[in-house]
């Protein structure tokens, strides 16, 4: 099994990373080629897909950061963990929950959902 733990907190470090050239060779890093991302809000697929989509997202919750709030629970070639989006030591905005199929790793597959939104 791959290193979970680090390509979580890589992926994490994808979505609070809002330097567009840092975050697309994050990207880079962190999805394969033909990487897709599907939650509740969108769906896309490639790697400037995810880029644009984690952009809108930064625009959304300017000054907010996502942060990984437990381990990640794994088997096989996929994982599943919660993250918070927020500011430290203040409760979440969001909450959301995320499984991701790995390959080679990379994240190949991101299957997002969201326990808790602002109104």
């Amino acid at each position: 099994m791959t290193d979970v733990r680090g390509i979580v907190e890589q992926y994490i470090a994808v979505w609070n990373e809002t330097d567009g050239e840092k975050r697309r060779a994050l990207i880079a890093d962190v999805f394969t080629d033909g990487a897709g991302y599907t939650d509740p809000l969108g769906a896309v697929t490639g790697h400037d897909g995810i880029d644009q989509f984690v952009g809108g997202a930064q625009q959304q919750f300017a000054g907010l950061s996502f942060s990984l709030p437990a381990e990640p629970d794994a088997h096989h070639d996929l994982a599943r963990f919660q993250w918070y989006l927020g500011t430290p030591g203040a409760e979440p905005v969001a909450i959301g929950f995320d499984v991701v199929e790995l390959r080679d790793g990379k994240i190949a597959k991101v299957h997002g959902f969201l326990d808790k939104m602002p109104g």
